[in-house]
């Protein structure tokens, strides 16, 4: 990494955590990881926090026990996490159109929509057969529906970054560089 980018992310002070929203195959966890690492904080993975919390994965979960289950346990994950130290939080697609995990995000995280073209999600999601909600008709269509039916509260999100496809790195230098536009603005970040 080129000094000049180390320093101005030795720059960037978070107050409050990082919250990456956006649907599944946009690079959360992925730029997440990379984020944190950038920024020198801890990186937290919510479906993997949930599956350590309920001890099974995410798909069984859905399976016996159905998705307003898993909901509520997301939520109730995501307030843990959100009232520790400034960190990074890659949440599932779903966390965000939660109303009361989305106010508790926007109570205290700066939320981050990775958006992604519906080619690049298809792809990406392509990789893994561990995403329940892709089990249930043509991934495509699912897909589709699903940026149709969430843009519009993934918009809500304080930031948005358009996740390309193209090595990673690009995508949380994108992030980076929003993060000091907006505290060189004066707000929370």
């Amino acid at each position: 990494m080129p000094s000049a980018a180390r320093s101005k992310t030795a720059d960037l002070r978070l107050d409050r955590p990082i919250v990456l929203v956006g649907l599944m195959g946009a690079g959360k966890t992925t730029v997440g990881r990379r984020l944190a690492q950038r920024l020198k904080v801890s990186f937290h993975d919510a479906d993997h926090e949930i599956e350590t919390a309920a001890n099974m994965r995410i798909a069984d979960i859905f399976e016996i026990y159905g998705e307003a289950y898993f909901r509520e346990g997301e939520r109730k994950v995501i307030e843990r996490l959100l009232s520790g130290p400034p960190h990074v939080l890659a949440t599932g697609g779903g966390a965000f159109m939660d109303a009361e995990t989305r106010a508790l995000v926007k109570a205290s995280a700066t939320s981050i929509w990775l958006r992604a073209d519906l080619d690049l999600l298809v792809k990406r999601t392509a990789l893994r057969d561990t995403r329940p909600l892709l089990r249930q008709g043509d991934p495509r269509e699912i897909l589709s529906r699903l940026l149709e039916e969430r843009g519009p509260v993934y918009a809500q999100a304080d930031i948005t970054i358009d996740s390309a496809d193209g090595p990673h790195a690009r995508t949380t230098e994108k992030v980076l560089k929003a993060l000091r536009t907006r505290q060189q603005e004066g707000l929370m970040v």
